[in-house]
């Protein structure tokens, strides 16, 4: 079984039988999970360090580890970015959380013409927030050396941009003709998927796309939700890289 992720800021130079004190809400989840003196856990800066070490002490407030060995994990490629369309209630954390554990690089919310939830003023701060700790949380789950990145919200007009500069334009429609299958998938550059919204993507969203030389494509007969379908295209995408092989 794969030893437990916990983050920590991973100094440079860090080597095997140094000491590295857990904290804050680190040290909590530590006391959650019932590490014990003497177990294996893996440290992870989430930008690629993981440190593999042996727990020496515990507390409520730290615990304490000696460093085993420290790799450095590459970016995998090709690097993986989803514009997701910002659903109402829950499901944007939801869609965030099977993103991060297919392992998907970069999260790009988006405030479609149908969205239903609006992010505005403190609000969009609170749920951006949500967004990022959910990220960090599954990304722990997951074992991952990389964290996924949570953007700022972003327009029509710099999603348009993404799709532009990608080496494979996804946008999902479940109207559209060609299905998703089809699209030649690299192995280097960059795949961006934009995910509509729960009253699906508006024609001026469809024109500006089309102009920037994504045409929609289809994933299937079925009709999913805007919280699942980011996750189902990614893990459609991935199978056909060497990150799944």
């Amino acid at each position: 079984m794969s030893l437990p992720y916990f983050v920590a800021e991973l100094r440079s130079g860090l080597a095997a039988g140094d000491s590295v004190t857990l904290d804050g809400e680190e040290a909590h989840h530590a006391v959650v999970r019932r590490i014990r003196v003497g177990e294996r856990v893996a440290l992870t800066d989430g930008a690629g360090t993981v440190a593999e070490c042996t727990v020496t002490a515990t507390g409520k407030r730290m615990t304490e580890v000696t460093v085993e060995q420290v790799r450095h994990v590459p970016a995998e490629t090709p690097r993986l970015l989803v514009v997701q369309a910002i659903p109402k209630g829950d499901r944007g954390e939801l869609a965030v959380e099977m993103l991060t554990e297919v392992g998907v690089d970069v999260v790009v919310p988006w405030a479609a013409a149908r969205s239903v939830s609006v992010w505005r003023g403190e609000r969009a701060a609170k749920a951006l927030g949500r967004w990022r700790s959910t990220a960090r949380e599954a990304a722990k789950q997951a074992r991952r050396a990389w964290f996924p990145e949570v953007e700022e919200p972003v327009s029509t007009a710099r999603v348009a941009e993404l799709l532009r500069s990608a080496s494979v334009p996804v946008v999902l429609h479940e109207a559209a003709s060609g299905p998703l299958a089809d699209l030649p998938v690299p192995g280097r550059g960059e795949i961006v998927i934009v995910v509509g919204p729960e009253g699906g993507l508006a024609d001026e969203e469809l024109a500006a796309f089309a102009e920037a030389g994504a045409e929609p494509v289809r994933l299937g007969s079925s009709v999913l939700r805007t919280s699942t379908a980011g996750v189902a295209a990614a893990a459609a995408l991935l199978a056909r890289t060497p990150r799944w092989r």
